[in-house]
């Protein structure tokens, strides 16, 4: 079964299409077929369906499936692929093992009838929400149906809040404690229904979260400079859904993740000029050793 990967990307030109997409590392981008457009890989869904086809090459595992879309944020775009994966999924949800929600319109609509289609299927793909979907997903009250949220600091305070109906709306005392408080505002989300059972929170020190309780830290390799980096969050996203597709089980996947991402980025000895395409060119490599280290 394949792994799917639904998002947007900011060029209205892009038409809505089903593909599954090839990595060019020399050149950064992703090229699909004589249809698509070529890809330049500088951060968002494009950096995490990267991530996550490396990480599959290195695993052995099919090729995630990708659904892309145009959107430049008045949801046009977004609400075309809600409706092209809700006529997809109801009778053939079962064809994905997982599915990784990125950059979509969040849309409550949308998105619960993207949930509404998965019902009555024996078997349920395993449902990733990271970016705006997990906002959704968030607002919609169902959170607790997602498998895995993978917010950032400023992002878990969103869903710390139980007010706030956006980002932008998240109340000031619990985003100045983002960074410093990870436990108390992941443990807060889940009291409050506003987190999936797994989180795995992406900050200077990333950790997991279940059930509302730590279960995981990874602090090494510590690399400041990838801070600056956009995309770097996309990539961990990405790596996530390649260990899940590859059966992992979901605290050891988010731990390998993590700590994967850390070192491409070492390895890619980051600068302010550094792009995440520098870092993709060694994730193969930081795939395999962090795989290989048991005690990950």
């Amino acid at each position: 079964m394949a792994w799917l990967v639904c998002g947007t990307i900011p060029d209205p030109s892009l038409p809505l299409g089903w593909q599954t997409l090839a990595y060019d590392i020399g050149e950064g981008c992703l090229i699909g077929d004589a249809d698509f457009a070529r890809l330049h890989v500088q951060r968002g869904t494009p950096t995490l369906y990267a991530a996550c086809l490396l990480a599959c090459r290195v695993l052995g595992v099919e090729s995630p499936r990708a659904l892309f879309v145009g959107d430049i944020g008045d949801g046009v775009g977004s609400a075309a692929l809600y409706a092209e994966l809700c006529a997809r999924l109801s009778p053939n949800a079962d064809e994905f093992s997982g599915i990784t929600f990125h950059y979509l319109f969040p849309d409550l609509d949308g998105h619960n009838r993207v949930l509404a289609s998965l019902e009555g299927h024996a078997r349920r793909p395993m449902l990733v929400a990271d970016a705006g979907f997990m906002y959704a997903a968030k607002m919609s009250g169902y959170a607790r149906e997602y498998d895995l949220f993978t917010p950032d600091a400023g992002e878990l305070a969103f869903l710390a809040d139980e007010n706030a109906p956006h980002p932008l709306y998240t109340r000031g005392f619990l985003l100045d404690s983002g960074h410093e408080d990870v436990p108390a505002l992941a443990k807060r989300a889940w009291e409050c229904g506003n987190a999936a059972q797994n989180m795995l929170v992406k900050a200077r020190v990333d950790t997991l979260v279940v059930g509302g309780e730590v279960r995981g830290r990874v602090e090494t390799p510590n690399v400041p400079a990838l801070e600056a980096i956009g995309g770097t969050g996309d990539i961990v996203a990405g790596l996530v859904s390649a260990m899940l597709h590859a059966g992992l089980a979901m605290e050891r996947a988010c731990l390998v993740a993590a700590r994967a991402a850390r070192r491409a980025g070492e390895l890619a000895c980051p600068t302010p000029a550094t792009q995440v395409t520098d870092i993709l060119a060694h994730m193969e490599q930081a795939v395999e050793e962090t795989l290989a280290n048991t005690g990950c």
